[in-house]
């Protein structure tokens, strides 16, 4: 969600039966649109004192019209459900990446996927030459977060920024860094709006207030959001240019590598092993090639050549055995998006996925005549 990533909003996301982008690393999350404004909202900000002395305090830093935030904020309504879904999952969910992965990578992701790619090949091309991110990542991001625009929430923005600003729910065990996290999103979502003329009172986005086909918090969407398709604005709910290039513009602003495989396949040595260790950095790249295998962790080919550091990401399974891959930066640039390995490897995989079927739809190549 950083100036953590965009989606760092969402840490510890109650949805998450695995939970993110938070310290845990290793946690995984509901898409923030599953939950709906089903029912009717809560009362509206304007006679909240907390919430009019912030909306002084925002006009003030901002330089923005003091009636203007006021009135703008006094129409936000806090959402029941919003509060309740923030919170964290009950203690001993169990994780599973199997179970995870099968919501992500699956036929209609997938059929979309290859139609969006097809019909927004050239930007993409252009947005990986620019931006060194290649195509199956922008399109893997795309399709985990909205389905390409699909699902991109149904909740006023405002709404769910005041609701978390000024609401936050007092058990959850981050409530006061939450509480100031999104407050500084909705002043960054005021500001927005302000300074490019849209209404705050009708965007719409997830519970956690990202918008657009690529869910960016105020924050990001200030930080990263770029125009791409040329037309002097950025809109990332309806121009696909946009969404790709901001995407593109995000990764490479967290340093993704060109041409840096995500992880590699890993298996370990059982009289060497030390996994403990191996799992402490979590899923930052600490350990060099060398001190990595040394520990137990066994690489193959590209592997054994990389240059650079690795982690040892652990994917648990439920009650079956947990899956491993040895990540490289580029992962953790993916979890910057979203801190969580669960969500990086749906993104990874459902953006191969879509690759495989892009090349199995190629015409054959027409056999030349012999002489």
């Amino acid at each position: 969600m950083k100036s953590r990533p965009l989606l760092f909003a969402l840490l510890l996301l109650p949805a998450l039966a695995l939970a993110t982008p938070a310290q845990a690393g290793k946690r995984a999350k509901k898409r923030p649109h599953a939950v709906q404004q089903a029912v009717p909202p809560g009362p509206a900000y304007a006679k909240r004192d907390d919430a009019m002395q912030t909306a002084d305090d925002i006009a003030a830093r901002r330089d923005l019209d003091r009636e203007w935030v006021r009135a703008t904020l006094a129409q936000a309504r806090y959402i029941p459900q919003i509060a309740k879904a923030i919170l964290p999952p009950l203690v001993g969910t169990p994780k599973n990446w199997r179970l995870y992965r099968s919501r992500f990578i699956e036929p209609i992701r997938i059929k979309a996927g290859v139609r969006f790619w097809q019909d927004n090949r050239s930007t993409l091309e252009r947005a990986e030459r620019e931006t060194g991110v290649p195509p199956e990542i922008v399109v893997g991001i795309l399709g985990v977060e909205t389905i390409y625009g699909q699902q991109m929430g149904n909740y006023r923005v405002i709404d769910a920024l005041a609701t978390l600003a000024f609401d936050f729910p007092a058990t959850h065990p981050r409530a006061i860094e939450r509480t100031a996290f999104f407050k500084a999103e909705l002043e960054q979502f005021l500001s927005l709006m302000q300074r490019t003329g849209g209404d705050p009172l009708t965007v719409r986005g997830s519970y956690a207030g990202a918008m657009g086909m690529a869910q960016f918090m105020p924050s990001s969407w200030a930080k990263f959001a770029i125009d791409f398709d040329g037309d002097s604005k950025v809109d990332l709910r309806n121009s696909a240019a946009d969404a790709i290039g901001s995407v593109a513009n995000y990764f490479k602003a967290y340093n993704w590598q060109s041409g840096m495989p995500t992880h590699y396949p890993v298996r370990f040595s059982a009289d060497t092993l030390n996994l403990e260790a191996l799992l402490v950095p979590d899923i930052q790249p600490t350990f060099s090639v060398a001190s990595f295998t040394a520990k137990g962790a066994v690489l193959d080919g590209d592997g054994l050549r990389h240059i650079g550091p690795l982690a040892l990401v652990e994917l648990q399974n439920g009650d079956a055995p947990a899956s491993y891959v040895a990540g490289t930066e580029n992962f953790y640039v993916i979890t910057r998006y979203n801190w969580s390995s669960y969500y990086a490897m749906a993104v990874i995989e459902l953006g191969q996925a879509i690759a495989a079927e892009m090349d199995r739809l190629k015409p054959p190549m027409e056999s030349k005549s012999p002489g």
